[in-house]
């Protein structure tokens, strides 16, 4: 039986894993014919990662998801005080990039090579974290956790409702973001 707390975790992954790497072809392409474009569309991308994962995914893993799972399964605990870590700085780093993206931008190309180096280590370091809590965390979990555990966790992460998944109605509020990233993003976000 999947849960649908593992099934949407496993959606919200898999959407910003398409994000993430949208926003890697970006800083690998350039900034093309268009600079001010391809600002905009890489701001509206840290600021998705921004609004949505950090804000809404990581303290419903860290907060319900991983403290059972490190209390049922003790062998988890070290990487799950891994993770935890990465969810913490996690905040910190996404808004360091929005920052050195916005140095780039307006100072010039003195700081884009600062910009691409820490793009690159934000990504590889996003990527391993998800890829981490995918192949060990959350088959754990499905071992050990009760029903009362996934009643809990299936509830919290029904509201979650990430608006590019599409497999939710777009919220209004994010309805503008939305169309920003899809329209102007390349593939596989975007039809940029």
């Amino acid at each position: 039986m999947v849960h649908e707390s593992i099934q949407i975790i496993h959606d919200e992954h898999t959407t910003l894993a398409a994000m993430l790497r949208s926003f890697g072809m970006m800083v690998a392409r350039g900034l093309g014919n268009d600079p001010k474009e391809s600002f905009a569309v890489m701001r509206a991308m840290l600021f998705y990662i921004d609004e949505f994962p950090e804000r809404l995914h990581h303290p419903k893993e860290s907060e319900l998801l991983f403290p059972p799972v490190a209390r049922l399964a003790p062998e988890t605990q070290p990487l799950i005080a891994r993770l935890d870590l990465d969810h913490a700085k996690g905040e910190s780093a996404v808004r360091e990039l929005q920052y050195l993206l916005l140095a780039w931008e307006l100072l010039g190309d003195t700081r884009h090579a600062t910009f691409d180096q820490a793009a690159k280590k934000y990504l590889q370091f996003y990527l391993e974290h998800m890829r981490l809590e995918e192949t060990v965390i959350l088959p754990a979990a499905i071992k050990v956790l009760g029903e009362a555990d996934w009643k809990e966790l299936d509830a919290a992460f029904a509201s979650n409702c990430d608006p590019l998944s599409g497999k939710y109605p777009r919220d209004p509020i994010y309805d503008r973001l939305f169309t920003q990233i899809v329209s102007r993003a390349p593939a596989p976000i975007g039809l940029g």
